[in-house]
């Protein structure tokens, strides 16, 4: 099987950056949840806090929303253009996609592609993460629940922090945009592990 990574991967942006900005425009009044999710920027940027911790600041913001399948539906009919021609000319039905960005945002594009998808998973009610964001490290962990790490053919991914995934696979490339490249993902593991 074949799996990639799906923000600046087979889409060409972070898909729940784009999100936020869609919903912040759509809603102004969420304007007010700024000052808090820039603090726990900050905090995350001095190591302070988690990945996760501050998506859980970032994510308190969809309890907002009332209707928020109805907001994700809207957000990927004018996005699903959006994802790479070379993903859709190589998609498989058993792809799986692996990404850090929650499944209630990336599920029904993942049901319209019809692949498999892991990712992270958040509480609707509470906007908190339910475990640990699904990145880095956290990935293979989370791939091993649902199938053998030596059955990946192949991975793609726009980034380093995807080493603990690249390793597991029999080749991997990295993307950037269109341009995909072969992965020496063994000689960076090393730097990526010191």
């Amino acid at each position: 099987m074949n799996v990639y990574d799906f923000d600046k991967t087979i889409i060409p942006y972070d898909s729940t950056q784009a999100f936020f900005r869609f919903l912040f425009r759509k809603h102004p009044k969420l304007i007010i949840h700024l000052p808090n999710m820039g603090f726990a920027a900050l905090k995350y940027g001095l190591k302070r806090i988690s990945k996760t911790e501050l998506k859980d600041v970032m994510y308190h913001v969809i309890t907002k929303i009332e209707r928020l399948e109805d907001e994700v539906t809207e957000f990927w009919k004018s996005r699903q253009s959006d994802i790479h021609e070379w993903y859709l000319n190589q998609k498989k039905e058993d792809d799986v996609i692996i990404s850090a960005s929650p499944s209630f945002l990336l599920q029904p594009i993942c049901d319209e592609l019809k692949v498999t998808l892991i990712a992270s998973e958040v509480d609707l009610k509470t906007g908190l993460n339910l475990r640990e964001n699904c990145y880095g490290a956290e990935k293979p962990i989370r791939f091993s629940e649902h199938f053998n790490l030596d059955d990946i053919d192949a991975f793609y991914s726009d980034s380093y922090s995807d080493t603990p995934m690249a390793v597991h696979a029999k080749e991997a490339f990295l993307v950037n945009n269109t341009t995909i490249t072969p992965w020496d993902f063994r000689k960076k593991y090393r730097s990526y592990e010191h």
